[in-house]
């Protein structure tokens, strides 16, 4: 079974190494970076997509499906786990929702291991002299990619713990963000003031208060709270509605479950919505604040342009989120949204940096 899995993620990988190859681009290394962070970004959506369709534990092994590398061979113990509870976690379409969420993690994966073979054989024969080649970046995220592997393993095998399926979520942003670092570094980029040094703090705490929103906004999905609040700007009619913060946040503990073991109560549920509504508004004022300064810098222009838009777009589908019940494709989006910031807020944070 190992061997065909690693096979599909080789099978998975070869279309854009293949792509990046064949292409007209000079340097293809540099392009196969940003096809990586490319499948990256799409990989997060597809991930969001997974858990928003309850499809975590559409095979509740982990790294196959019953001990298969596909749902095709696993088909007969999918139908009859399908069959003793129809709308329980297992059923043929969440199980190849989840594995082909599997086969892409495993594509990508691939990915990198190239990027990491090809800058140690670049850097080695040019005598430990070509910093464009420079292994140590690659073996980093290398490194990384096992840990956000080993995650999404726990996440199965775990039972989806919601401390769990959240750091899950967080190290694939940092890799999306390590990857957009890294693409940066490869390219070329218009000159930029020594003015852009006066926002380098303030750009890092944004991007830092955009972490901790992401955090919050995956607790909240991980924790199914995402419909704790149906109405907007209020919530149960109060500014303040009725809240349990310890157990809401009381981090290792079950799905749906206290530390106690107990069902986890409604009002704790309330908290953690109420808690990333509430500091929405803190990350959309800091990062509206350093957009509108870095547009009037130059070289940062359009960077800053991209992240008002992204901003308001994100804040209106929060919104909207809760005004149109909970709809599928909007919380992907929105899910989205939260990692083209990561992405955008990394470039104009390498692009600072650049001035000094």
């Amino acid at each position: 079974m190992l061997i065909q899995l690693a096979a599909l993620g080789v099978l998975v990988a070869l279309l854009p190494l293949a792509t990046v190859w064949v292409s007209g681009d000079a340097d293809k290394y540099r392009k196969l970076i940003w096809v990586t962070l490319f499948l990256t970004f799409d990989l997060i959506m597809f991930g969001a997509f997974t858990r928003l369709t309850d499809s975590g534990l559409g095979c509740p092994d982990w790294p196959g499906c019953y001990g298969q590398a596909d749902p095709v061979r696993a088909h007969s113990d999918i139908s009859a786990a399908e069959a003793a509870m129809p709308t329980g976690p297992v059923t043929v379409m969440k199980a190849w929702i989840e594995m082909i969420h599997r086969y892409l993690a495993m594509g990508i994966g691939v990915l990198i291991v190239a990027l990491t073979l090809i800058s140690w054989r670049k850097w080695l024969k040019s005598g430990r002299l070509d910093v464009k080649f420079s292994p140590t970046f690659p073996t980093v995220l290398l490194a990384f990619v096992c840990l956000q592997g080993a995650f999404g393993a726990w996440t199965v095998t775990m039972k989806l713990q919601p401390i769990i399926v959240t750091i899950h979520l967080l190290l694939g942003m940092g890799l999306l963000a390590l990857l957009v670092w890294f693409g940066a570094r490869q390219s070329d980029h218009p000159p930029v003031s020594q003015v852009a040094d006066a926002l380098r703090l303030t750009a890092v705490l944004a991007a830092l208060l955009l972490s901790i929103q992401i955090a919050l906004g995956g607790w909240v999905s991980t924790n199914y709270a995402a419909l704790a609040c149906t109405d907007f700007p209020l919530c149960h009619g109060a500014l303040l509605p009725q809240m349990d913060f310890a157990n809401g946040f009381t981090l290792w503990r079950d799905l749906g479950m206290t530390s106690k073991g107990e069902f986890l109560p409604f009002p704790a549920l309330t908290a953690i919505h109420w808690m990333h509504r509430v500091f929405a508004f803190a990350v959309v004022a800091l990062v509206v604040w350093v957009a509108l300064k870095a547009r009037k810098i130059d070289g940062l222009h359009n960077t800053a342009r991209w992240i008002l838009v992204a901003i308001t777009l994100q804040f209106a589908t929060g919104v909207l989120t809760v005004f149109l019940d909970f709809p599928l494709a909007l919380a992907v989006i929105h899910n989205g949204g939260a990692a083209f910031l990561v992405l955008l807020l990394v470039m104009l944070n390498y692009k600072i940096r650049l001035a000094r």
